[in-house]
């Protein structure tokens, strides 16, 4: 994890991982995130040297000007990125290592009030969908994903998908490179309930074989039906309206 300041680093990396970058000063003038970072690094230094008054003093008009709050103590590594970053909020102890990824909203807080280390620590390679929240002393793994929304309370293995609240773990991967198609996640409540709605169909099944002997009546299907359609509904994508 490098402190080093490299700006033309920084530019490239904002070009390699938003395709909506067009040139070179529309990202120097035009990008929060990486306004963001350069006066941390700056804030960092001061931090890091004594001057932690006026350290803090930046941080707050960074976050004033970007949406962003980086708190002076925390760790950076190279090649880091902020999408969007209205809303983020990276604590006083945070470490967080090379080419990582983060989106707007997203929260790496403490859970203790005593003054030792008390936020995540995030390895190289890692993305951090849109609000998700990290929370306390723990570690996310090298090339580890989290999900949009998730809340993260317990360390993450290397290379594996987070998703929920609270965060659990729904899958693994081999890391090749920054994959920004982070919004396909499995969701396991629907996965869950695709798995009852299947042995209730199996039920069901056995239920009008074990009637069709005896010349008896029943609504199961009918039931069921009714049953699945409710389920789906709570898939479907809303209306214009809303609702």
């Amino acid at each position: 994890m490098s402190m080093n300041w490299r700006p033309i680093e920084d530019i490239r990396t904002a070009f390699e991982r938003d395709p909506a970058a067009r040139n070179a000063v529309e990202v120097i003038l035009c990008y929060p995130g990486l306004h963001a970072i350069w006066m941390h690094r700056l804030a960092h230094f001061l931090w890091e040297h004594g001057a932690r008054t006026f350290a803090r003093f930046l941080s707050h008009c960074s976050r004033f000007l970007t949406g962003i709050e980086i708190h002076p103590g925390a760790k950076i590594g190279r090649r880091f990125f902020i999408d969007h970053g209205m809303g983020v909020v990276i604590g006083e102890t945070s470490e967080i290592g090379d080419d990582v990824l983060i989106y707007q909203g997203v929260v790496l807080g403490g859970t203790s009030a005593e003054k030792k280390k008390r936020h995540p620590t995030i390895g190289d390679e890692v993305i951090i969908g849109a609000g998700a929240i990290v929370l306390g002393a723990i570690e996310v793994g090298r090339g580890a994903k989290i999900g949009a929304g998730s809340v993260v309370v317990k360390s993450v293995p290397p290379e594996s998908t987070v998703v929920g609240v609270p965060g659990r773990i729904v899958g693994e991967h081999k890391t090749k490179t920054i994959d920004l198609d982070h919004g396909k996640l499995p969701d396991p409540i629907a996965q869950a309930l695709i798995l009852i709605i299947e042995q209730q169909e199996k039920l069901a099944e056995r239920i009008a074989k074990l009637e069709d002997p005896t010349g008896l009546k029943t609504t199961i299907d009918e039931i069921m039906e009714s049953k699945m359609r409710k389920i789906a509904h709570m898939f479907e994508p809303l209306d214009k309206e809303g609702k």
